[in-house]
C-alpha cells in the first residue's frame, strides 16, 4: 500500500500556498512617508492639481519621491519623514478650499504586485497611534425632538383646517390633543389621521374632555433612533473629514453608539471640540447680478439687504439676508434622479412651517436663484485660559434655480453628477446633529507605543513559533520538520488572508495568531500519536500513516469547528479588540486545518509514499 495524492491535489496544495505568499508579500515592504490629498465635498482630485502641487513642492526645493493620482485621491510620496513635514506646509497653501491633505504612511509595493490587488493588512490604533473615542447618542432626546417636531407641525394643521382645539401636549412618544366636543374629536381624528398616517391616532374621554392622541407606533421609533445614528455618523465623518486624518474609522456600534478612531491624530482637545461642534443650514434667494458679487467684494461696499458669502470654488456671491429655511425645519433628505430630466437631484423634506414658508417664497421667486449654505462653529485657537475661541464658518454648497413652487418636499436639481448629488445629500442630512452626544471613553496611543506594540507582537510570535518548532523537531523528528513547515506556511496564510480581506491587525489580534501558533501543530500531534499507535500495534509504515490520517480526522474536525463557533460568538457579540481576536482566530483555525491536513499529508506522501519502507522517523 502507497500513499500517493493525485496530481491536482499537490498542485492545489501547491497553488495555495503560492498564492498565500504572493499576498504576504507586500507587508515585508518598507513604509513611505505620504501626503494624500482629498476632496472634502465629493471634489475629484486632477491632473491639474497633481501638476499645481508639483510645482510647488519643487519650488520650495522639498524632495519628492513619486506621486500617484489615484480615483479619489493623491499620494506624494517622500523619502524621509523630515522631507512630508516639510512638504505640508508647501501643500496646505496650494490646495484650493475645496480639498484636503492628510499626513500618513504607505508600503513601498512594487506596481506589478498593486496591479494584482496586493496590499499589505491594515494596522488598528493601538499599532498605529492616535485617539480611540467612544460616543453614546442620547436616544431619547432624539425621540423628543421628533415628537415635537410632530407637535408643531399638528398645531399647523389644526390651524388651517380652522379646528378650535384647547391644548396640544407632548406626552412620552405621543401628542394629546385637548378639544371640546366629540364632534371637534371625530373631525380631528379623520384630518390628523390623513396627514400624519405613520403615527397611531386614538381617542379618549376623561372627566368632560375629549382627547385624540398620536403615538409614535414601535416601527416609526425605531426608524427615528436609526435616522438620528445615521445623521449623527455622517455629521461626525464630515467633520472628522476637516482634521485631515488618514484612513479614519468612524462605525456603529450597537444601537446607540459611535466609534471613532484617528490613527496618527494626538490632540484629545482638538477632537472634542471638532465633535462636538454646532452646524446649521440655511436657504436663502441668491442675486442674479454676479457682477455686483465681483464688485462687493473688490470695494468692501455691499448693497442694502444682502450679505456677501463664498462658494465651494471660492467665487464670490450675494445672497439675500432673509432667511427661507434652515436645517432645524428639515425632516430627511436623499439623493436621486430628476424623473424628467434624468438628471442627478437630491429630494429634501420640511416640517409644516419650513414647508409654508417655502411656497410663499417659491411661488414668488420662480425662474431665480435659491442658495443652501452651511454654517458651522469651528474651533479657530484659544484664549489666555485655554478655553476654546469658536466662530461660525459659512460656505455655500450648492446654487439652483427655481424651477416651480414648492412647499413641504421638494428637489435641488443642477448637480454635476450622481455623487455630488449623494454628496450633498449627506450634508444636508448632516448640518446638524439629531441628537446629543456624549464621549463616554476616550483613549490616546502615542506613536512610539503603537510601534513598541509592533516589536512586542513580533518577539512573541518568533519565540512562540521557536519554541514549537523546536519541540516538534526533537520529539517527532522527520515528521516534527515537516510539521513545522506547515507552522510556517499557516503563518504565510494568516498574513495574506488578512491582507487581501484588508482586515485590521491589532495587538489582541497578534495574541489570536500567536495562539494559533500553538493550536496550529495540535492537528499534527493527534495525527502522529495515531502514527504511532497504529506502528505499535504491528502495522506497516504505509498503512500506519494513512490509518493515522484517516482516523484522526473527525477528532480535529471536532476540535477546531467547536474553537471557530466560540470564534464567531465573540466577533457577533463583541467590539474593537474583541473582534480583531476573533478574526485573527478564525482565519487561524481555518488555514491550519489546511496545512495540517493537506499540507504536511503531501510532503509526507512525498518523503515516504512512493517507496516500500520499514521504519519511519517518528
Amino acid at each position: 500500500m502507497l500513499n500517493q495524492y493525485p496530481l491536482w491535489k499537490n498542485v492545489l496544495v501547491a497553488l495555495v500556498l503560492l498564492i498565500g505568499l504572493l499576498y504576504a508579500l507586500p507587508n515585508l515592504y518598507s513604509q513611505d512617508p505620504v501626503i494624500e490629498v482629498t476632496g472634502t465635498r465629493g471634489e475629484q482630485v486632477g491632473e491639474t492639481l497633481q501638476q499645481n502641487i508639483v510645482a510647488a513642492l519643487e519650488r520650495a526645493q522639498v524632495p519628492v519621491k513619486s506621486t500617484e493620482l489615484k480615483a479619489d485621491r493623491l499620494q506624494i510620496r517622500f523619502n524621509e519623514p523630515q522631507d512630508q513635514l516639510a512638504g505640508q506646509d508647501v501643500v496646505a497653501k496650494a490646495l484650493p478650499p475645496a480639498f484636503t491633505h492628510a499626513l500618513t504612511l504607505s508600503p513601498d509595493v512594487p506596481g506589478w504586485l498593486t496591479a494584482i490587488g496586493g496590499k499589505p493588512m491594515n494596522l488598528g490604533l493601538d499599532l498605529r497611534g492616535g485617539i480611540h473615542v467612544l460616543i453614546d447618542v442620547d436616544m431619547e432626546a432624539a425621540i423628543a425632538k421628533a415628537v415635537e417636531r410632530d407637535a408643531g407641525n399638528i398645531r399647523t394643521t389644526l390651524r388651517n383646517e380652522k379646528i378650535r382645539y384647547v391644548t396640544v401636549k407632548e406626552s412620552g412618544n405621543g401628542i394629546d390633543v385637548r378639544l371640546k366636543d366629540a364632534a371637534t374629536r371625530d373631525q380631528t381624528e379623520k384630518v390628523l389621521g390623513g396627514e400624519f398616517r405613520e403615527l397611531t391616532v386614538s381617542t379618549s374621554d376623561q372627566d368632560g374632555d375629549f382627547y385624540v392622541r398620536l403615538s409614535m407606533p414601535p416601527d416609526q421609533e425605531r426608524a427615528v433612533k436609526k435616522l438620528a445614528l445615521e445623521q449623527n455618523i455622517t455629521t461626525l465623518r464630515n467633520r472628522v473629514n476637516a482634521l485631515g486624518v488618514a484612513e479614519p474609522v468612524i462605525q456603529q456600534q450597537g444601537e446607540r453608539r459611535i466609534v471613532v478612531e484617528l490613527p496618527g491624530v494626538q490632540d484629545p482637545g482638538k477632537v472634542k471640540d471638532l465633535l462636538g461642534a454646532t452646524a446649521t443650514l440655511e436657504y436663502r434667494l441668491a442675486d442674479t447680478d454676479l457682477g455686483a458679487a465681483a464688485e462687493a467684494e473688490r470695494s468692501g461696499r455691499v448693497p442694502p439687504g444682502l450679505a456677501l458669502y463664498r462658494e465651494r470654488n471660492g467665487r464670490p456671491i450675494l445672497l439675500k439676508r432673509q432667511v427661507i429655511v434652515t436645517g432645524d425645519e428639515m425632516t430627511s433628505a436623499s439623493s436621486g434622479f430628476d424623473q424628467q430630466s434624468g438628471q442627478p437631484a437630491v429630494i429634501v423634506n420640511l416640517d409644516s412651517k419650513g414647508a409654508r414658508r417655502m411656497r410663499n417664497v417659491t411661488t414668488e421667486n420662480v425662474g431665480k436663484p435659491m442658495a443652501v449654505v452651511f454654517k458651522e462653529k469651528r474651533t479657530v485657537g484659544r484664549d489666555s485660559e485655554g478655553k476654546p475661541i469658536r466662530e461660525w464658518v459659512e460656505e455655500v454648497i450648492n446654487v439652483a434655480t427655481i424651477r416651480e413652487p414648492f412647499g413641504r418636499r421638494f428637489q435641488t436639481t443642477g448637480l454635476d453628477n450622481p455623487q455630488e448629488a449623494h454628496q450633498l445629500a449627506l450634508l444636508l442630512r448632516a448640518g446638524a446633529l439629531a441628537a446629543p452626544i456624549d464621549i463616554v471613553e476616550e483613549r490616546t496611543i502615542g506613536p512610539s507605543l503603537g510601534q513598541d506594540n509592533i516589536d512586542q507582537g513580533i518577539v512573541s510570535v518568533v519565540v512562540g513559533m521557536l519554541a514549537v518548532v523546536v519541540v516538534m523537531a526533537v520529539y517527532y523528528k522527520v515528521f516534527g520538520l515537516v510539521a513545522n513547515l506547515a507552522l510556517v506556511a499557516n503563518l504565510v496564510l494568516i498574513v495574506a488572508l488578512l491582507s487581501m480581506l484588508q482586515a485590521t491587525l491589532t495587538v489582541p489580534g497578534i495574541a489570536g495568531i500567536v495562539l494559533t501558533v500553538g493550536m496550529a501543530v495540535d492537528a499534527n500531534v493527534l495525527i502522529y500519536e495515531r502514527i504511532r499507535e497504529e506502528l505499535a500495534v504491528g502495522s506497516t509504515p504505509q498503512a500506519s500513516i494513512h490509518a493515522g490520517y484517516e482516523r484522526a480526522f473527525s477528532s480535529i474536525l471536532d476540535a477546531n469547528v467547536t474553537t471557530l463557533i466560540a470564534a464567531v460568538v465573540l466577533f457577533s457579540i463583541g467590539s474593537g479588540p474583541v473582534r480583531g481576536f476573533a478574526v485573527t482566530l478564525a482565519i487561524g483555525i481555518i488555514t491550519s486545518m489546511f496545512t495540517a491536513l493537506l499540507g504536511t499529508r503531501a510532503v509526507i506522501n512525498m518523503v515516504y509514499g512512493r517507496k516500500r519502507i520499514a521504519k519511519l522517523a517518528i
